[in-house]
Protein backbone atom coordinates (compact mmCIF):
# COMPACT_ATOMS: atom_id res chain seq x y z
CA UNK A 1 0.00 0.00 0.00
CA UNK A 2 1.45 3.35 -1.02
CA UNK A 3 1.40 5.97 1.70
CA UNK A 4 2.37 9.64 1.71
CA UNK A 5 5.22 10.09 4.15
CA UNK A 6 7.36 13.16 4.79
CA UNK A 7 10.77 12.24 6.06
CA UNK A 8 14.14 13.86 6.55
CA UNK A 9 15.41 16.71 8.70
CA UNK A 10 15.40 19.22 5.84
CA UNK A 11 11.74 18.64 5.01
CA UNK A 12 10.77 18.66 8.66
CA UNK A 13 12.63 21.89 9.27
CA UNK A 14 11.02 23.49 6.26
CA UNK A 15 7.53 22.61 7.48
CA UNK A 16 8.41 23.79 10.98
CA UNK A 17 9.30 27.20 9.52
CA UNK A 18 6.06 27.14 7.53
CA UNK A 19 4.03 26.43 10.64
CA UNK A 20 5.80 29.18 12.54
CA UNK A 21 5.04 31.68 9.78
CA UNK A 22 1.47 30.45 9.62
CA UNK A 23 1.04 30.99 13.33
CA UNK A 24 2.27 34.57 12.94
CA UNK A 25 -0.19 35.13 10.11
CA UNK A 26 -3.03 33.61 12.11
CA UNK A 27 -2.33 35.98 14.97
CA UNK A 28 -3.19 38.86 12.66
CA UNK A 29 -6.49 37.33 11.53
CA UNK A 30 -9.77 38.21 13.14
CA UNK A 31 -12.23 35.74 14.58
CA UNK A 32 -9.75 33.23 16.02
CA UNK A 33 -10.71 33.44 19.67
CA UNK A 34 -11.11 30.36 21.85
CA UNK A 35 -11.57 28.18 18.78
CA UNK A 36 -8.01 28.97 17.71
CA UNK A 37 -6.81 28.11 21.22
CA UNK A 38 -8.58 24.73 21.13
CA UNK A 39 -7.01 23.83 17.80
CA UNK A 40 -3.58 24.93 19.03
CA UNK A 41 -3.96 22.57 21.98
CA UNK A 42 -4.93 19.70 19.68
CA UNK A 43 -1.63 19.94 17.81
CA UNK A 44 0.15 19.26 21.09
CA UNK A 45 -2.43 16.93 22.55
CA UNK A 46 0.09 14.26 23.46
CA UNK A 47 -1.85 11.52 21.69
CA UNK A 48 -0.24 8.26 20.65
CA UNK A 49 -0.91 5.27 18.44
CA UNK A 50 -1.58 4.84 14.75
CA UNK A 51 -4.52 5.57 12.45
CA UNK A 52 -4.98 5.11 8.74
CA UNK A 53 -6.82 7.10 6.13
CA UNK A 54 -7.28 6.79 2.38
CA UNK A 55 -8.76 8.78 -0.44
CA UNK A 56 -8.30 11.86 -2.57
CA UNK A 57 -4.94 12.26 -4.25
CA UNK A 58 -5.66 16.00 -4.46
CA UNK A 59 -4.99 16.25 -0.72
CA UNK A 60 -1.62 14.45 -0.90
CA UNK A 61 0.64 17.50 -0.58
CA UNK A 62 -1.54 18.98 2.16
CA UNK A 63 -1.55 15.68 4.07
CA UNK A 64 2.25 15.63 4.04
CA UNK A 65 2.31 19.09 5.62
CA UNK A 66 -0.35 18.11 8.16
CA UNK A 67 1.56 14.95 9.05
CA UNK A 68 4.75 16.88 9.62
CA UNK A 69 3.09 19.40 11.93
CA UNK A 70 0.93 16.91 13.81
CA UNK A 71 3.49 14.12 14.23
CA UNK A 72 6.12 16.72 15.13
CA UNK A 73 3.96 17.75 18.08
CA UNK A 74 2.94 14.16 18.90
CA UNK A 75 6.06 12.02 18.62
CA UNK A 76 4.23 8.80 19.52
CA UNK A 77 1.47 9.25 16.93
CA UNK A 78 1.50 8.04 13.34
CA UNK A 79 -1.01 8.98 10.65
CA UNK A 80 -0.85 6.99 7.40
CA UNK A 81 -2.66 8.13 4.27
CA UNK A 82 -3.03 6.23 1.00
CA UNK A 83 -3.92 8.61 -1.90
CA UNK A 84 -5.84 5.89 -3.70
CA UNK A 85 -8.49 8.31 -5.02
CA UNK A 86 -11.77 9.63 -3.67
CA UNK A 87 -13.90 6.64 -4.63
CA UNK A 88 -11.43 4.18 -3.15
CA UNK A 89 -11.18 6.20 0.05
CA UNK A 90 -14.94 6.29 0.56
CA UNK A 91 -15.18 2.56 -0.17
CA UNK A 92 -12.48 1.70 2.37
CA UNK A 93 -13.99 4.02 4.99
CA UNK A 94 -17.50 2.58 4.63
CA UNK A 95 -16.07 -0.94 4.80
CA UNK A 96 -14.34 -0.11 8.09
CA UNK A 97 -10.88 -0.49 6.56
CA UNK A 98 -9.63 2.99 7.55
CA UNK A 99 -10.46 5.38 10.35
CA UNK A 100 -10.95 8.42 8.13
CA UNK A 101 -11.20 9.24 4.44
CA UNK A 102 -10.48 12.15 2.14
CA UNK A 103 -12.86 12.72 -0.74
CA UNK A 104 -13.39 15.35 -3.42
CA UNK A 105 -17.12 14.55 -3.29
CA UNK A 106 -19.41 14.20 -0.29
CA UNK A 107 -21.18 10.93 0.47
CA UNK A 108 -24.25 10.22 -1.65
CA UNK A 109 -27.50 8.77 -0.32
CA UNK A 110 -26.51 5.16 -1.00
CA UNK A 111 -23.20 5.67 0.79
CA UNK A 112 -24.89 7.39 3.73
CA UNK A 113 -26.99 4.25 4.23
CA UNK A 114 -23.77 2.35 5.06
CA UNK A 115 -22.54 4.80 7.68
CA UNK A 116 -24.21 3.25 10.73
CA UNK A 117 -22.59 -0.11 10.10
CA UNK A 118 -19.17 1.42 9.43
CA UNK A 119 -19.38 3.76 12.43
CA UNK A 120 -20.41 1.39 15.23
CA UNK A 121 -23.95 2.76 15.11
CA UNK A 122 -22.69 6.35 15.09
CA UNK A 123 -22.92 9.11 12.50
CA UNK A 124 -20.63 10.48 9.85
CA UNK A 125 -18.61 13.64 10.42
CA UNK A 126 -18.05 15.29 7.03
CA UNK A 127 -16.57 18.72 6.32
CA UNK A 128 -14.40 20.65 3.83
CA UNK A 129 -10.68 20.62 4.66
CA UNK A 130 -9.08 21.48 1.33
CA UNK A 131 -10.24 24.06 -1.19
CA UNK A 132 -8.37 24.18 -4.45
CA UNK A 133 -8.93 25.38 -8.00
CA UNK A 134 -9.06 22.77 -10.74
CA UNK A 135 -6.76 24.08 -13.44
CA UNK A 136 -7.50 23.67 -17.12
CA UNK A 137 -3.92 22.85 -18.04
CA UNK A 138 -2.66 22.60 -21.59
CA UNK A 139 0.45 22.15 -23.71
CA UNK A 140 0.41 24.00 -27.01
CA UNK A 141 3.59 25.32 -28.61
CA UNK A 142 3.64 29.10 -28.98
CA UNK A 143 0.52 29.70 -26.88
CA UNK A 144 1.29 30.79 -23.33
CA UNK A 145 -2.01 32.51 -22.54
CA UNK A 146 -5.47 31.17 -23.26
CA UNK A 147 -9.02 32.33 -22.50
CA UNK A 148 -11.83 29.79 -22.43
CA UNK A 149 -15.54 30.06 -21.68
CA UNK A 150 -17.58 27.24 -20.18
CA UNK A 151 -19.22 26.48 -23.55
CA UNK A 152 -15.86 26.20 -25.29
CA UNK A 153 -14.38 24.00 -22.55
CA UNK A 154 -17.43 21.74 -22.80
CA UNK A 155 -17.03 21.57 -26.58
CA UNK A 156 -13.37 20.63 -26.27
CA UNK A 157 -14.05 17.82 -23.82
CA UNK A 158 -17.12 16.43 -25.59
CA UNK A 159 -15.15 16.30 -28.84
CA UNK A 160 -17.18 18.80 -30.87
CA UNK A 161 -14.26 21.28 -30.97
CA UNK A 162 -11.41 19.35 -32.54
CA UNK A 163 -8.60 21.79 -33.47
CA UNK A 164 -6.95 24.66 -31.66
CA UNK A 165 -7.75 27.18 -34.38
CA UNK A 166 -11.47 26.45 -34.19
CA UNK A 167 -13.40 29.74 -34.62
CA UNK A 168 -15.01 29.36 -31.17
CA UNK A 169 -11.59 29.31 -29.48
CA UNK A 170 -10.25 32.06 -31.76
CA UNK A 171 -13.18 34.35 -30.88
CA UNK A 172 -12.12 34.31 -27.23
CA UNK A 173 -8.42 34.75 -27.98
CA UNK A 174 -8.17 37.59 -30.47
CA UNK A 175 -4.60 38.35 -31.48
CA UNK A 176 -3.35 34.90 -30.49
CA UNK A 177 -1.80 32.81 -33.28
CA UNK A 178 -3.62 29.53 -32.75
CA UNK A 179 -2.26 26.54 -34.71
CA UNK A 180 -4.34 23.95 -36.55
CA UNK A 181 -3.02 21.28 -34.16
CA UNK A 182 -5.54 18.61 -33.20
CA UNK A 183 -6.82 18.88 -29.64
CA UNK A 184 -6.22 15.89 -27.37
CA UNK A 185 -8.40 16.20 -24.25
CA UNK A 186 -7.10 14.20 -21.28
CA UNK A 187 -9.42 12.87 -18.59
CA UNK A 188 -9.18 10.60 -15.55
CA UNK A 189 -9.45 6.86 -16.13
CA UNK A 190 -10.27 6.11 -12.47
CA UNK A 191 -13.28 7.19 -10.44
CA UNK A 192 -12.41 10.63 -9.21
CA UNK A 193 -13.86 13.48 -7.19
CA UNK A 194 -11.90 15.83 -9.44
CA UNK A 195 -13.85 14.44 -12.41
CA UNK A 196 -17.12 14.79 -10.52
CA UNK A 197 -16.36 18.43 -9.70
CA UNK A 198 -15.25 19.19 -13.25
CA UNK A 199 -18.30 17.57 -14.89
CA UNK A 200 -20.52 19.32 -12.35
CA UNK A 201 -19.06 22.63 -13.53
CA UNK A 202 -19.65 21.73 -17.19
CA UNK A 203 -23.21 20.59 -16.46
CA UNK A 204 -24.14 23.78 -14.58
CA UNK A 205 -22.14 26.41 -16.49
CA UNK A 206 -22.59 25.01 -20.02
CA UNK A 207 -25.80 22.93 -19.92
CA UNK A 208 -26.60 23.35 -23.62
CA UNK A 209 -23.22 21.96 -24.69
CA UNK A 210 -22.53 19.48 -21.88
CA UNK A 211 -25.67 17.39 -21.48
CA UNK A 212 -24.11 14.70 -19.28
CA UNK A 213 -24.89 14.58 -15.58
CA UNK A 214 -22.08 15.11 -13.06
CA UNK A 215 -20.17 11.88 -12.56
CA UNK A 216 -17.05 10.68 -10.81
CA UNK A 217 -16.44 8.38 -13.78
CA UNK A 218 -15.70 10.06 -17.11
CA UNK A 219 -19.03 9.79 -18.94
CA UNK A 220 -18.15 9.87 -22.66
CA UNK A 221 -15.91 8.13 -25.18
CA UNK A 222 -12.89 9.72 -26.81
CA UNK A 223 -9.83 11.60 -25.68
CA UNK A 224 -6.98 10.15 -23.66
CA UNK A 225 -7.45 8.53 -20.24
CA UNK A 226 -4.90 8.64 -17.43
CA UNK A 227 -4.96 7.36 -13.87
CA UNK A 228 -4.79 9.78 -10.98
CA UNK A 229 -3.87 13.44 -10.86
CA UNK A 230 -0.23 12.67 -11.58
CA UNK A 231 -1.21 10.54 -14.57
CA UNK A 232 -3.24 13.36 -16.12
CA UNK A 233 -0.38 15.83 -15.65
CA UNK A 234 2.10 13.37 -17.17
CA UNK A 235 -0.15 12.76 -20.16
CA UNK A 236 -0.55 16.48 -20.84
CA UNK A 237 3.22 17.01 -20.56
CA UNK A 238 3.96 14.06 -22.85
CA UNK A 239 1.73 15.22 -25.68
CA UNK A 240 1.31 18.16 -28.05
CA UNK A 241 -1.97 20.02 -28.29
CA UNK A 242 -3.09 18.33 -25.07
CA UNK A 243 -5.47 19.78 -22.50
CA UNK A 244 -6.81 18.34 -19.25
CA UNK A 245 -8.14 19.11 -15.81
CA UNK A 246 -6.17 18.60 -12.60
CA UNK A 247 -5.70 19.98 -9.13
CA UNK A 248 -3.98 23.33 -9.62
CA UNK A 249 -1.34 22.64 -7.00
CA UNK A 250 0.01 19.68 -8.94
CA UNK A 251 0.28 20.89 -12.56
CA UNK A 252 3.83 22.21 -12.22
CA UNK A 253 4.98 24.42 -15.10
CA UNK A 254 2.11 23.61 -17.45
CA UNK A 255 0.19 26.56 -18.89
CA UNK A 256 -3.30 27.06 -17.55
CA UNK A 257 -6.32 28.78 -19.07
CA UNK A 258 -8.27 31.73 -17.70
CA UNK A 259 -11.99 30.99 -17.29
CA UNK A 260 -14.80 33.29 -18.37
CA UNK A 261 -16.96 34.49 -15.48
CA UNK A 262 -19.49 37.14 -16.35
CA UNK A 263 -17.73 39.44 -18.79
CA UNK A 264 -14.20 38.75 -17.58
CA UNK A 265 -11.66 35.95 -17.82
CA UNK A 266 -10.45 34.92 -14.37
CA UNK A 267 -7.15 33.28 -13.52
CA UNK A 268 -7.22 30.76 -10.70
CA UNK A 269 -6.00 31.81 -7.27
CA UNK A 270 -6.71 30.42 -3.80
CA UNK A 271 -8.64 33.60 -3.02
CA UNK A 272 -10.84 33.31 -6.12
CA UNK A 273 -11.50 29.66 -5.28
CA UNK A 274 -12.42 30.46 -1.68
CA UNK A 275 -14.82 33.14 -2.88
CA UNK A 276 -17.11 30.66 -4.64
CA UNK A 277 -17.19 28.44 -1.53
CA UNK A 278 -18.35 31.40 0.56
CA UNK A 279 -21.12 32.08 -1.96
CA UNK A 280 -22.41 28.51 -1.97
CA UNK A 281 -25.23 26.97 0.08
CA UNK A 282 -25.19 23.97 2.39
CA UNK A 283 -26.80 20.83 0.94
CA UNK A 284 -30.19 20.36 2.66
CA UNK A 285 -31.48 17.25 4.42
CA UNK A 286 -28.07 15.88 5.39
CA UNK A 287 -26.95 14.27 8.68
CA UNK A 288 -26.38 16.75 11.47
CA UNK A 289 -22.58 16.65 11.22
CA UNK A 290 -22.42 16.79 7.42
CA UNK A 291 -21.20 20.13 6.08
CA UNK A 292 -21.55 19.34 2.37
CA UNK A 293 -22.08 22.36 0.14
CA UNK A 294 -23.63 22.86 -3.31
CA UNK A 295 -21.12 24.91 -5.28
CA UNK A 296 -22.50 27.78 -7.35
CA UNK A 297 -20.72 26.84 -10.57
CA UNK A 298 -22.63 29.25 -12.83
CA UNK A 299 -21.72 32.35 -10.85
CA UNK A 300 -21.14 35.66 -12.67
CA UNK A 301 -19.60 37.32 -9.63
CA UNK A 302 -16.40 39.18 -10.51
CA UNK A 303 -13.16 37.69 -9.24
CA UNK A 304 -14.65 34.25 -8.66
CA UNK A 305 -13.03 31.11 -10.05
CA UNK A 306 -15.82 28.54 -10.57
CA UNK A 307 -13.88 25.35 -11.34
CA UNK A 308 -12.90 24.23 -7.88
CA UNK A 309 -12.76 21.08 -5.93
CA UNK A 310 -13.73 21.08 -2.30
CA UNK A 311 -12.13 18.08 -0.69
CA UNK A 312 -13.76 16.71 2.44
CA UNK A 313 -12.55 14.66 5.34
CA UNK A 314 -14.97 12.16 6.80
CA UNK A 315 -14.85 10.21 10.02
CA UNK A 316 -17.18 8.56 12.52
CA UNK A 317 -18.67 9.90 15.72
CA UNK A 318 -18.08 6.46 17.32
CA UNK A 319 -15.09 4.11 17.27
CA UNK A 320 -14.69 0.74 18.95
CA UNK A 321 -11.23 1.73 20.17
CA UNK A 322 -11.09 4.73 22.52
CA UNK A 323 -7.44 5.51 21.73
CA UNK A 324 -8.19 5.59 18.02
CA UNK A 325 -11.13 7.90 18.61
CA UNK A 326 -8.91 10.27 20.58
CA UNK A 327 -6.26 10.22 17.87
CA UNK A 328 -8.75 10.79 15.02
CA UNK A 329 -10.27 13.68 16.97
CA UNK A 330 -6.88 15.30 17.60
CA UNK A 331 -5.75 14.80 14.00
CA UNK A 332 -8.87 16.33 12.46
CA UNK A 333 -8.80 19.20 14.92
CA UNK A 334 -5.30 20.03 13.75
CA UNK A 335 -6.22 19.65 10.07
CA UNK A 336 -8.94 22.34 10.30
CA UNK A 337 -6.94 24.61 12.62
CA UNK A 338 -5.48 27.88 11.40
CA UNK A 339 -2.00 26.37 11.67
CA UNK A 340 -2.98 23.28 9.71
CA UNK A 341 -4.73 25.27 7.01
CA UNK A 342 -1.81 27.67 6.61
CA UNK A 343 0.59 24.72 6.38
CA UNK A 344 -1.55 23.24 3.58
CA UNK A 345 -1.66 26.59 1.80
CA UNK A 346 2.13 26.84 1.89
CA UNK A 347 2.66 23.24 0.76
CA UNK A 348 -0.17 22.82 -1.75
CA UNK A 349 -1.43 26.25 -2.76
CA UNK A 350 -4.88 25.61 -1.31
CA UNK A 351 -7.24 28.25 0.04
CA UNK A 352 -7.56 28.15 3.86
CA UNK A 353 -11.07 27.45 5.07
CA UNK A 354 -12.94 30.30 6.72
CA UNK A 355 -13.61 30.64 10.45
CA UNK A 356 -17.26 29.79 9.81
CA UNK A 357 -16.30 26.56 8.03
CA UNK A 358 -13.88 25.70 10.83
CA UNK A 359 -16.53 26.29 13.51
CA UNK A 360 -19.04 24.07 11.70
CA UNK A 361 -16.45 21.30 11.31
CA UNK A 362 -15.55 21.39 14.99
CA UNK A 363 -19.14 20.64 15.99
CA UNK A 364 -18.78 17.24 14.38
CA UNK A 365 -15.17 16.68 15.44
CA UNK A 366 -16.07 17.37 19.06
CA UNK A 367 -18.76 14.69 18.82
CA UNK A 368 -16.19 11.95 18.14
CA UNK A 369 -15.98 9.41 20.97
Amino acid sequence: MKQTVLRGTTATAAVAVTLALAACGAANEGGGGSNAESTNQAAAAGVSGSIAGAGASSQAAAVEAWKAGFEGANADATVNYDPVGSGGGRTQFLAGGVQFAGSDAYLDDQELAKVSSACQGGEVVEFPVYISPIAIAYKLDGVNELNLSADVIAGIFNGSIKTWNDPKIAAENQGVNLPSTAITPVHRSDESGTTENFTDYLNKAAPKVWTQKPSGTWPIQGGEAAKGTSGVVQAINAGSGTIGYADASQIGQLNRAKIKVGNDFVAYTPEAAAKIVDESDKVPNRPQYSNAIELKRDTTQAGTYPIVLVSYDMACTKYANADQAKLVKAWLTYVVSQEGQQAAAQAAGSAPISDATREAAMKGINAIQ
